[in-house]
Formats: structure tokens, sequence, C-alpha cells
């Protein structure tokens, strides 16, 4: 089998970071995500995953907020079944083979030009399923997604990474876009940002980090279409206890210290 050579580089190579976690997370016999595809897709790429040093606490982590967001659009396509879901930044995230929604959704996944074409020659194609080749941030790409349907918005791992100022823009045009729906992200406090750029996996990227968000409720005024409606910011115990002891003395500090308590939360508002 010939692999796919991968030539990406900083911010778009942090997704190299979360394909390679969620394929050893899924290699485990007690695994939560369960992602074949991601371990077949680590497989056919040509790139010495042993530089981002990913360990079974990162893998199981990883999971863990993919799964939440897997969750939260399979709720969402559930009680809207001709819905449209945005996967911002997808990289080589398949999330929609795993979830496989019905054929009355329209799912559109935007990312790079270079990482688009990549995902192509390593994914097949997806009927319902549609490939943008756009930076999120450039707002010509939203002309293609159609206006008259409810939908869901999933941005995992993206935020941080893009110019602080064009966070609240790229909500606004989301939720102006559509009649009604949900986005679901991660966001970070200044400190977890500090701490997310300490990390060897980042680091051997070169990636940069810009946005942080203190307070959650700040989004609704910023953006007046949304509405908090879930904030996260501890994982399943069950899972945090497969990790090795290590990772969960660190998670149990954490969350004695208010100041860490917060670094990082899962975010969802509705529109």
């Amino acid at each position: 089998m010939t692999r796919e050579k991968v030539t990406l580089t900083a911010e778009k190579e942090t997704l190299l970071i979360t394909l390679y976690a969620r394929a050893e997370e899924s290699r485990l016999p007690d695994s939560l995500l369960r992602d074949r595809f991601a371990a077949a897709t680590v497989d056919r790429v040509d790139y010495d995953f042993a530089r981002l040093r990913i360990g079974r606490d990162t893998a199981i982590s990883v999971a863990m907020r993919a799964k939440l967001f897997d969750d939260w659009t399979r709720d969402f396509i559930a009680a809207n079944p001709e819905a449209v879901v945005l996967h911002l930044g997808c990289g080589l995230d398949s999330r929609v083979f795993r979830l496989d929604p019905p054929a009355s959704v329209l799912w559109f996944d935007v990312d790079y030009p270079e990482v688009i074409a990549l995902r192509r020659r390593l994914y097949p194609e997806r009927l319902g399923c549609r490939l943008i080749a756009s930076s999120v941030i450039d707002p010509s790409w939203l002309s293609e997604v159609p206006t008259d349907r409810p939908a869901m918005i999933v941005a995992e791992g993206v935020f941080p990474y893009l110019p602080a100022e064009e966070v609240p823009a790229l909500l606004e045009r989301l939720t102006a876009h559509f009649p009604r729906g949900e986005i679901a992200f991660d966001g970070y406090s200044r400190l977890g940002l500090r701490l997310i750029r300490r990390n060897h996996s980042v680091q051997a990227t070169g990636a940069a980090l810009h946005w942080s968000i203190e307070d959650s409720r700040l989004l609704e005024q910023q953006v007046p279409r949304l509405k908090l409606v879930a904030e996260l910011t501890n994982g399943d115990p069950a899972e945090i206890a497969r990790m090795p002891w290590k990772a969960r003395l660190t998670i149990r500090l954490f969350f004695l210290i208010p100041a860490f308590r917060r670094i990082g939360r899962m975010l969802r508002y509705r529109f």
C-alpha cells in the first residue's frame, strides 16, 4: 500500500495530533470512540507521529471531546432530520462517517484547500457530504450553504488558532445565515492557552494560538443571537480513570484550584 506523504505546517499540522490521538484511543480494548476510520487513516499516512509524543492521557482526552461533540451533533440531527451540519476545521476527522447521518441531512466539511485536498485522497466520497476548501474566516464560502434549514455547527479545536477579532465576526456571520441552530466548540482561558502553547505536540507543529475566552457569557453580548446552553469543564470520571496515574492526579489537582478548573471548557450555544 502506497502511503500518503503529509507536508502540512503550523495550525494545519495540528490536525495530525487529533487524528493520531483518536486512532490510538480507538486501538485500546476499552475504547470510547471506536474510530476505526482514524486508525485506518493513520496507517495510510507517511508522517513521523512519534515526534508528537502523544500519550495515553492525550488520546483519551481527545476521544472524550470528540465523543461529546458527536453526541451533541447526533442529538441535534435526531431533533432536526433535515438539518445542515457545518464541520468547521474538519481536518481528517471522520465525524460524518462515525455519525452516519440520514440522507436528509446536508453535511459540509470546511477546511483549508491543502487539507481538503488531502482529505479527498484519504477518505471516500459520501452522498450528502460536501467538502469546502477555504479558510473558515473567509466570508465567501458560506454562500455555498443553504439558508433555509436549521444548522448544527461544530468547531472542534478550531477557534483558539484563529485571530482573536475574527471569532466573534465569524459567529455573527454563521448565526445570521441560518434561521436557528446550535454551535459547539472548545474554549480556553488565557491561562489555558499558555499551557497549550507549552504542550510538546503543539510546539512540534509550530502552531500559534490567539483566541481565548474567560467568561462564556461574554459571547452572548458580542453575538446577541447566541444563548449558552451547556458549559462542561470536566470529563467523564470513568474515562479519566483510564488515564495513567500522573494524569489522573494532575486533573484532580486542577479541579481543586478555581483558576485551573476553567482553563478549558466544552461550550454549546443555541441561536
